[in-house]
């Protein structure tokens, strides 16, 4: 596999310098007693462009963009000094033989110079800043899309390992409610693997997932206790990050499930504004005496709270309260973010 080399210039970046030289020349060579270009003048800016083009394109990479600012300032004058020789020598021995050839005005030719130097070496500077701050960009979309994508992935063998325990128990009990527990697993993971694999999904879809995870769940309680879910009625339908709500309504259940045999309450609310923002409260009760050492931890509350700050940064606030019997999540989010 050949790996194709990066041009030493772009066309887009070549048309651009063509177009400022011409416009600089113009400025250059324009006199309002004389507004024909003579052929001195386009041989002279020649001179002061390709001193300009050897800055642009060696001195800077090479010396100014790794930091060799001495080596710069060194090459720099011997440039200068190389087009003034070139411009008091040859230039104006042929084209005014007579006149400024008979004497050496190498102040007079420096301020001529140098401010061409500087408007042409300076747009190439700025021209570089901007593609490199482009680039910085790109790699902070990559470095946050990779990001979330890895954390994403976290989701769904943390989901499956928890409800395969849960499978896994009721087949050994030979217990009816396997088939359905399958098919409600079917459906969900359908959803996890296919529909949600963008970083935004319709929010009605969310719903229906978190739906049916609520009823996945549901039958790992059993008769032990509650479970209340107010779904909201959607005047519209916004998009939202897929497997946010998810991961706290799981760690309800998982909370509720491991540290209470009876008397298990879980509420779960949804709202949405017209205006687009989310409000999701889940409340869940424990028993306070039992091991609930990693209530506030674990792989998928570490994971969305990575998620909401790459997703919604300043466009969402998470409260997580701890009371003696009770676990109270509240979320908003801004979804037109």
């Amino acid at each position: 596999m050949t790996s194709q080399k990066k041009p030493f210039i772009s066309a887009r970046e070549a048309i651009f310098q063509l177009i400022l030289n011409a416009v600089v020349f113009v400025f250059y060579g324009y006199s309002r007693h004389n507004p024909q270009f003579e052929e001195y003048e386009y041989v002279f800016f020649l001179n002061y462009a390709v001193g300009a083009l050897i800055i642009n394109y060696w001195l800077l990479p090479s010396y100014i963009y790794t930091k060799k600012h001495l080596l710069f300032s060194v090459y720099f004058i011997v440039i200068v000094v190389a087009m003034m020789l070139m411009e008091e020598f040859v230039l104006e021995k042929i084209y005014f033989p007579d006149t400024r050839g008979q004497h050496f005005f190498a102040l007079g030719n420096l301020l001529n110079m140098l401010p061409i130097i500087a408007i042409l070496s300076g747009f190439k500077f700025a021209w570089d800043a901007l593609g490199k701050q482009k680039e910085v960009e790109e790699l902070k979309d990559t470095v946050k899309e990779s990001e979330l994508q890895f954390l994403k992935s976290q989701i769904n063998p943390h989901f499956l390992f928890n409800n395969l325990n849960n499978l896994y128990a009721h087949a050994i009990e030979n217990s009816p409610q396997t088939p359905t527990i399958i098919l409600e697993l079917s459906a969900v993971m359908r959803y996890m693997l296919y529909d949600c694999q963008a970083n935004y999904v319709s929010l009605s879809k969310e719903i229906e997932h978190l739906s049916n995870f609520i009823n996945l769940n549901n039958l790992q309680i059993e008769g032990r206790g509650v479970v209340n879910f107010e779904m909201p009625k959607l005047t519209q339908d916004h998009r939202i990050a897929p497997l946010i709500l998810i991961v706290f309504v799981e760690n309800a259940f998982k909370h509720s499930s491991s540290s209470q045999t009876e008397d298990i309450e879980i509420s779960i609310a949804l709202e949405v504004s017209p205006q687009g923002e989310l409000r999701f409260t889940c409340i869940n009760s424990y028993m306070d005496q039992t091991n609930t050492q990693d209530i506030n931890s674990g792989i998928g509350l570490e994971n969305v709270r990575k998620r909401l700050q790459l997703l919604y940064p300043n466009a969402h606030t998470l409260d997580i309260v701890k009371s003696k019997n009770q676990y109270e999540v509240k979320l908003k989010m801004d979804l037109n973010h």
